[in-house]
């Protein structure tokens, strides 16, 4: 792992990278490793011993009280880093199984270390709030007002320190095991596709519902509802224990709507988010209802196949990305946009902070995991060389340009709210896009990579309102009892098909195909926040094409400030506000422009 490497290449691809983890730790046997792991174990007993029944009264003397949060926020600096290193090591091949241990131990310790300090934001809001004003006139402390803020918010939903140190411990063999089982499922499964050689891993079993062959898309597709359908039991028992756990955690904290602790941790209020899958739920039959009635008369079908929605459009081949050109396509947008966008984005590719290629045992889909402030991000891929691969390259850049803008506010408050989270990735998607619009002059390449990002913005937008849906429903309905897999299977295809419209027939076998969806498992109701992210963006980038003033030097403020400001305060410098309905219409409306531009060129042959 210390040692920078190229991956194994082909003749359409060419050599990818392989991230090097050496500025994390040079290996999972490192010295420095078992060394920072007692350390944070001794950090860890001398914060307890120094400020543990005492935050309360040395809150009087406002520099006491920075002290302490310097001290906690170099603890948190140490244990991401010590965390970020085992679970980027597993990452890269989930089915090993000395990597699977070492993370499990890894996460074991850290949570066992990380008890000790569970009093410490308890504590804080404990403070009264005059006292802790006044404590914040400090200027070293003032620095920690966001995320002080963000703390007491919690307070209604905090419960007493015995209670937290047991749901934190007992959280390593309840929802943490199931998804680490969850993982290894996936990592170790086989897909036996129907004129393949041999049973393909779920990345490559994936990207053949998106081939120009038809029996291929649907030979892919037949034998992901295979697989699904004979591990179902195992994934509805995921499922449910996740759910119910899940409800457990917020009853006892008092959460009412299942989604309540999602928006808490966005720093979003309900009703903005409401909003959203209002505006967006009503746009269905404009956006994905009539997109997908025309890509049906494109292909020469009344009803396209639920495994035909990705297909690409007859008028072009497919073309292949070798991995340079993939880069100089990225990079090149990046830098038309601003110099400094591209140059950050840039040291991801010299210094090797990107895992590419797509390999057995390997994460499916595709990250950029921030780590922490002292270090840089790393992103990992699984590139097959189609368009939406150097779209997802472009994605998880911004993520990492966002991050790395965003590691001067320091390991509390450098993190971005899932809502907000998106904004860099999206807008580097677009930035990439438009980009490759200019260079394009053949109309009916030009119509079919609008219809490419038309696709890619209703998977970020109709797909991930529709996954809400779906969440909201599965576990409204489990606190009601245990649910079957073919009452999982209902909820899903009712969802998908209000989703997807009358144009796409679900068929037998696409009942099972919640079960590899990894947001579900690892992150309830994460998936609003691409619909977000998304409909954020296409609002951006209209003022940006506008010429909105001093645009450039207000999009870098908002990635710098990471989680330092509320979206409300990032938004206002662009006269924008997610609290008006009118303000996701807008964003919609950017798709519906893309559409009308493609029922348009249709028409005029």
């Amino acid at each position: 792992m210390a040692k920078a490497v190229t991956a194994d290449t082909n003749d359409e691809l060419g050599a990818m990278p392989e991230w090097n983890l050496a500025d994390l730790y040079p290996s999972p046997t490192a010295p420095e490793l078992a060394r920072d792991l007692d350390a944070a174990a001794a950090e860890a007993q001398r914060i307890k011993d120094a400020y543990h029944g005492k935050l309360v009264e040395i809150a009087k003397d406002g520099g006491a009280l920075a002290t302490a949060l310097e001290e906690f926020e170099q603890f948190v600096e140490l244990t991401g880093r010590l965390g970020s290193f085992a679970g980027l090591h597993y990452a890269g091949n989930q089915a090993d199984p000395e990597r699977a241990k070492f993370y499990g131990d890894v996460a074991e310790k850290l949570t066992a270390i990380s008890t000790n300090i569970i009093f410490f934001e308890l504590e804080l809001n404990q403070i009264d709030d005059a006292m802790l004003e006044a404590a914040l006139k400090n200027e070293r402390l003032a620095h920690y007002r966001p995320w002080i803020i963000n703390v007491r918010k919690e307070k209604p939903y905090q419960l007493d320190e015995k209670l937290e140190r047991l749901m934190h411990e007992k959280s390593q063999t309840s929802g943490g095991a199931f998804n680490r089982l969850f993982n290894e499922t996936m990592a170790a499964l086989r897909f036996p596709v129907e004129g393949e050689s041999e049973p393909l891993a779920l990345e490559r079993t994936l990207n053949l519902l998106s081939n120009a062959d038809g029996k291929k898309r649907q030979a892919g597709a037949e034998a992901l509802s295979k697989v699904f359908k004979d591990n179902v039991r195992l994934f509805t028992l995921i499922t449910n224990t996740l759910s119910k756990d899940k409800e457990i955690s917020d009853r006892w904290r008092g959460f009412k709507d299942v989604a309540d602790s999602r928006h808490l941790a966005n720093q979003v209020e309900a009703e903005v988010v409401d909003a959203l899958v209002s505006s967006v739920r009503a746009a269905y039959p404009r956006l994905s209802h009539r997109y997908y009635a025309m890509k049906a008369k494109w292909l020469g079908m009344e009803r396209m196949s639920h495994w035909d929605r990705n297909a690409p459009l007859p008028e072009r081949p497919e073309r292949v990305f070798a991995w340079k050109d993939a880069q100089r396509l990225v990079l090149g947008a990046y830098n038309d946009f601003a110099p400094q966008m591209a140059d950050v984005a840039g040291e991801f590719f010299d210094k090797n902070w990107i895992d590419a290629p797509a390999r057995p045992g390997k994460a499916p889909g595709a990250f950029a995991a921030a780590t922490v402030p002292s270090v840089h991000p790393y992103v990992l891929l699984n590139y097959l060389g189609k368009p939406r691969d150097v779209m997802t390259l472009a994605h998880e850049l911004g993520h990492g340009v966002h991050q790395m803008m965003a590691r001067s506010q320091g390991a509390l408050l450098a993190s971005t709210p899932l809502t907000l989270a998106e904004t860099a990735s999206v807008f580097g998607e677009m930035l990439t896009f438009k980009a490759l619009l200019r260079e394009t002059k053949d109309a009916r390449e030009r119509k079919a990579m609008i219809a490419g990002k038309v696709e890619d913005m209703l998977n970020t937008v109709v797909r991930q309102i529709a996954f809400y849906t779906f969440e909201r429903k599965l576990h409204e309905a489990r606190r009601n009892g245990e649910l079957t897999p073919d009452q999982i299977g209902q909820i899903w295809y009712e969802t998908q098909s209000e989703s997807l419209g009358p144009a796409i027939e679900l068929k037998p076998g696409y009942e099972v195909f919640w079960a590899y969806i990894p947001h579900f498992v690892h992150s309830p109701f994460y998936v609003y926040a691409y619909a977000f992210g998304d409909c954020l963006v296409n609002s951006l980038y209209g003022l940006y094409e506008e010429a909105h003033p001093d645009f450039v030097n207000k999009y870098f403020d908002m990635l710098k400030a990471g989680g330092s400001k509320h979206h409300s305060e990032l938004l206002a410098p662009f006269g924008l506000d997610a609290s008006n309905p009118e303000f996701w219409n807008k964003g919609l409306k950017v798709i519906e422009g893309m559409i009308d531009e493609l029922e348009a060129a249709e028409q005029a042959v």
